[in-house]
């Protein structure tokens, strides 16, 4: 274990270090000038800190302060020789973290006892410190086992619904990262755009429960099947409900909300404004969006700039213009989205 001696006396140094060499697993490193010694305890990692209370500079309580100033050095053992008549110092350095007092002149058997408990407390201390790291390094192994599942079962969730609806993978895959660019174009943090990205998939994960006959309809619904449809919103409420994944919390939010409109004519509740919550209002505009600018059995694909009107026409009465803005705001962004995960045969 590496123990620093600093003193300006030549003669405490050796004393010190031929006393160390009796502390079995000892190396001692000594200097005689306070500054070279405070340098290479903050370049290297001392088990055991020894400091003569000197009148060089810095002196034994500003080393022992400038020591302590390091974040990774608050723990390391520090012992501080001094005079007996000393007290005022020694009221000082336990101020600033001495842990234990050697006396001069330094009697042996203390000397000995005293190195070896500290290093003994250091040595406890990094098995602790080991032990501690190890079980962080093993609950961060199981808590990523489990999001794996987690993000396994919301993908298979996801892909149920899709079997069940005419829309394509390609779809839920551009409008689930439309809704992570505008999450984070209004400066939502990296772990919500992330839940956001697994969570806008199962927006429609209710039309699990919407009979063929309407879900599969190419031809424009009657207003009895268009009420029946839209039930969907409320059902993957109840599907994802009450979990306790942040991910699958904000896609029951999605779910019931999505279809909800800024001036309070959408469904199910017809809130409006800021009562729908943030969620549903970004994936409103990404998944209409890229309904309107996708091919699908029963229409063309609109034009990206007629879908883009559609939006900004929108602002205020079906789109929170916010939401808007944040969509349009980083338009390469957008194409690439649309380059990278386009429609599959």
């Amino acid at each position: 274990m590496d123990v620093v001696i600093v003193s300006a006396s030549r003669t405490n140094v050796k004393l010190i270090h031929d006393l160390l060499r009796q502390v079995e697993g000892s190396k001692p490193h000594t200097f005689t000038g306070s500054e070279e010694g405070l340098a290479w305890c903050l370049d290297n990692d001392p088990d055991l800190v020894i400091v003569d209370c000197m009148n060089s500079v810095p002196g034994g309580i500003e080393f022992i302060s400038r020591l302590r100033q390091a974040s990774n050095r608050r723990k390391v053992p520090v012992l501080m020789v001094t005079s007996e008549h000393e007290q005022e110092v020694r009221g000082r350095a336990l101020e600033y973290g001495v842990i234990d007092f050697l006396t001069k002149p330094l009697d042996r058997i203390e000397f000995l006892a005293r190195a070896r408990n500290m290093l003994a407390i250091r040595h406890s201390h990094l098995l602790l410190s080991d032990r501690a790291a190890m079980l962080a390094d093993e609950v961060k192994k199981a808590t990523s086992e489990i999001y794996s599942r987690e993000r396994e079962t919301i993908i298979r969730l996801a892909r149920a619904a899709e079997f069940r609806d005419p829309d394509t993978g390609a779809h839920i895959q551009r409008m689930a990262n439309y809704s992570r660019l505008i999450a984070a174009n209004l400066g939502w943090d990296e772990e919500r755009q992330e839940t956001m990205l697994q969570a806008a998939p199962m927006h429609d994960v209710g039309k699990l429960g919407t009979p063929d006959g309407i879900l599969l309809k190419t031809a424009r619904l009657t207003p009895e099947e268009f009420e029946i449809m839209k039930e969907h919103a409320k059902i993957g409420w109840e599907i994802l409900k009450d979990s306790s994944s942040p991910i699958l919390q904000m896609a029951a939010d999605i779910a019931l909300s999505h279809h909800e409109r800024f001036d309070g004519s959408g469904y199910p509740r017809g809130l409006s404004g800021e009562w729908i919550s943030l969620a549903g209002r970004i994936v409103a505009v990404a998944d209409v969006f890229d309904a309107l600018t996708s091919e699908r059995p029963y229409k063309k694909p609109w034009a990206i700039s007629r879908a883009v009107d559609y939006l900004e026409q929108g602002r205020g009465s079906h789109f929170d213009p916010r939401c808007v803005d944040a969509f349009t705001k980083d338009w390469d962004a957008v194409l690439e989205i649309r380059k990278r995960y386009h429609e599959e045969a």
